[in-house]
């Protein structure tokens, strides 16, 4: 089997399975590297075939009120790190994995390393934020003193090679995770007891039940805080290229989507039902 047979492959996966474009782009990517670095006949680049193509679903968006209505049933515990998926526009992985020294409150920002992409940027932080933050931290540092009390704790987990390169590091504030877990735990990797950062699964849950108790009936999700932080910057007078660098895309054209948002609604359309 050659070109034609993974062209056909290629075909069905989208006229029958209606697969998804990253389905049909890794099935392609495999092929590419069986046939080059396997079989040793690469397949020619101009391969002819159906491409997967669907379009890009519209953001959920809420409202300020529904912000706040939303707000007013997060359970104490999640507020501060829900706030800042609004407030900053921050991934719900990316708020989580967050360490004490990446909040700077001398400029009110947040360092977000590595996010999608592996990319680095700095958000805004709102100031209001600042008591919360700083009582956090200070959680963050009695969990510390507790942790080095054990004799088998083994410090903060660092990725790569950071704990090569910082191994005084691990036992730090600065390097703590700013919203850790509630209890040790072994790190799968190294074996080594650890304070991993607190699980994602639990603020999603949070979320979605105070959606149900303020009756919102949109799919509220920690994503949709994202959505909304970058809808309202923009409608607050935000340049789109600004509102790009604070959530990090690559590309002009991912944040355009919510430009399409403002612009499908009454805010600019006048519905002619409205001229009877």
């Amino acid at each position: 089997m050659g070109d034609n047979e993974v062209e056909q492959f290629l075909n069905h996966l989208v006229i029958k399975l209606d697969s998804a474009p990253s389905t049909q782009t890794s099935a392609l990517n495999a092929l590419v590297f069986l046939y080059k670095d396997i079989i040793n006949k690469p397949l020619n680049i101009k391969l002819n075939f159906v491409k997967s193509s669907r379009q890009a679903k519209l953001p959920v968006v809420l409202t300020h009120d529904e912000v706040k209505s939303l707000f007013s049933f997060i359970s104490a515990n999640q507020k501060l790190l829900v706030s800042l998926l609004y407030g900053s526009g921050l991934r719900l992985m990316e708020a989580v994995r967050l360490r004490v020294k990446d909040v700077d409150f001398d400029f009110s920002c947040i360092k977000v390393w590595n996010g999608k992409g592996g990319k680095h940027r700095v958000v805004t932080l709102a100031p209001e934020l600042h008591p919360a933050l700083r009582s956090q931290i200070v959680l963050v540092e009695q969990y510390l003193n507790s942790d080095l009390a054990h004799p088998d704790y083994a410090g903060v987990y660092l990725p790569n090679r950071l704990r090569v390169k910082y191994q005084t590091a691990i036992k730090t504030l600065s390097w703590q995770y700013l919203f850790p877990s509630i209890k040790l735990s072994i790190d799968p990797e190294s074996k080594l007891l650890r304070r991993h950062h607190s699980d994602e699964t639990t603020v999603q849950k949070c979320v979605r039940s105070a959606a149900l108790k303020a009756k919102i009936q949109k799919h509220v999700t920690p994503h949709t805080l994202r959505h909304s932080f970058a809808t309202h910057l923009l409608q607050s007078g935000a340049d789109i290229r600004t509102v790009q660098d604070q959530l990090g895309h690559a590309d002009l054209r991912t944040t355009q989507i919510y430009t399409h948002i403002l612009q499908r609604g009454g805010n600019s359309v006048v519905s002619p039902l409205s001229r009877l």
